[in-house]
């Protein structure tokens, strides 16, 4: 009969315990908090942004606390399969995707600002649709169309700055013409092939389509 007690009692304590064990498991969630490894920049030019991710990291730590005390579910690791769970997941991953977005902008911020661009910089790429590279080869672009004069025919052995700018694009492009701003047979040949592959007229001159393609 002692025996039968004591087996009770320990049910007993065992229940008590387990009920204590879950109740502190309920009220004592493990680390919340969102931690990025990413390098974001806080500096970033729009502070409307900047403060929208904060409060989408605030919105997922809310949450994920939410569901570990409302109904026992670690959304970040579940442990079950059922609807509760299952949705409960899926309202985490879009907060969740939300942060990444504004970290994907705020982290290409930091590496643009390494490569030396400002604020006002990283802002008109953005506005422009353009990408870092994309940028300089329109700039660049715009310097090497100043040199061209439509009115100007070049011939054999003239040297020019734009003859140069060709001969250096044209190797980028895979030919071998020897960069010194001369216009020589080579150069001519290699303008009639690049022409003659993008089906303009194949005449060895450079005119404002051809130099469009070329550095486009």
């Amino acid at each position: 009969m002692k025996q039968v007690i004591i087996f009770l009692l320990l049910i007993i304590a065992f229940l008590i315990g387990y009920g204590k064990y879950n109740q502190y498991k309920r009220y004592n969630s493990p680390e919340v908090n969102y931690l990025t490894d990413k390098k974001i920049d806080l500096e970033y030019h729009s502070k409307a942004l900047v403060l929208d991710y904060h409060e989408a990291i605030e919105n997922v730590n809310s949450y994920v606390m939410l569901q570990w005390s409302a109904n026992n579910i670690d959304v970040r690791t579940p442990e079950n399969e059922d609807i509760e769970t299952t949705n409960a997941i899926d309202i985490y991953s879009k907060k969740l995707a939300k942060v990444k977005y504004y970290e994907a902008i705020l982290e290409n911020s930091t590496n643009l600002k390494g490569k030396g661009l400002s604020n006002n910089e990283i802002k008109f790429l953005e506005e422009k649709g353009l990408d870092l590279e994309s940028y300089k080869r329109k700039e660049n672009f715009k310097q090497i169309k100043r040199l061209f004069n439509p009115n100007v025919n070049l011939y054999k052995g003239e040297k020019n700055a734009i003859i140069f700018e060709v001969q250096k694009r044209l190797n980028d492009l895979g030919y071998s013409v020897k960069v010194d701003g001369v216009y020589r047979i080579e150069t001519l040949k290699s303008i009639k092939d690049f022409e003659t592959k993008n089906n303009l007229l194949v005449d060895g001159f450079i005119d404002v389509l051809t130099l469009e393609l070329m550095f486009k």
